[in-house]
């Protein structure tokens, strides 16, 4: 018998199922000194549970991420700092870069990459400033915590087609959908430049199908 010939109506496909990534470990040394610097950033503290010998576990959020962090003592084998490359999508990369810097993290300046869209590893090909052309996924800047884990915004305005539902667009929180409006109504002006103005109130249905087209990926009104 087939794999294909075992698939029964009622077997869900892979595709179909959300598989929503929940949690990310990363290995610390002093589980006091993450959790002060974490919550220092504004992280939310979802969680601090003790076990038996030193088990402990430690939850945080970042603001509107649908992802949250773990780190604690007898959770993971990972070297301590050993946790590279972990992204912090941003709306604004001077807003983030001025945010967490004012709460005393030492971030990198703003950088773009020669190649495009994504950066080299460690600090090669790093141009200062952020895209020439303020391209989404193009524009990043990087700290650590204590350990040395290292962390990675990256300034996305628009999202690659099929990266969300063309249907609907979802922001995950006000900083977020206020940069957005933002957007909208930058490019709405724009459009009523070469249209030639008033459009009769009719600007609430332009946003909409702008912000929509722009966090699904697709082609933008003009």
């Amino acid at each position: 018998m087939t794999i294909q010939e075992r698939v029964t109506p009622t077997t869900p496909v892979i595709g179909e199922l959300d598989m929503k990534l929940e949690v990310v470990v990363i290995p610390v040394s002093d589980v006091d000194r993450a959790k002060s610097f974490y919550t220092g950033l504004g992280w939310r503290l979802d969680a601090d549970v003790s076990g038996k010998d030193g088990f402990r576990v430690v939850q945080v959020t970042p603001p509107g991420s649908p992802c949250s962090v773990i780190f604690g003592s007898g959770i993971t084998s990972a070297q301590p700092g050993s946790a590279q490359g972990l992204h912090l999508i941003v709306p604004d990369i001077e807003m983030a870069h001025a945010a967490l810097a004012s709460r005393g993290a030492e971030v990198s300046g703003i950088f773009h990459d020669p190649g495009g869209v994504f950066h080299h590893h460690g600090t090669e090909d790093r141009l200062p400033g952020p895209h020439p052309s303020r391209a989404s996924y193009g524009s990043f800047a990087s700290f650590s915590d204590p350990d040395g884990n290292g962390w990675m915004f990256q300034e996305v305005t628009a999202r690659l087609p099929g990266r969300l539902d063309a249907n609907g667009a979802a922001y995950t929180s006000t900083s977020d959908l206020a940069s957005a409006l933002r957007r909208a109504a930058a490019a709405h002006g724009e459009h009523e430049k070469r249209t030639g103005g008033n459009h009769d109130g009719k600007w609430p249905d332009w946003y909409s199908e702008y912000m929509i087209a722009e966090q699904s990926g697709s082609r933008l009104p003009t």
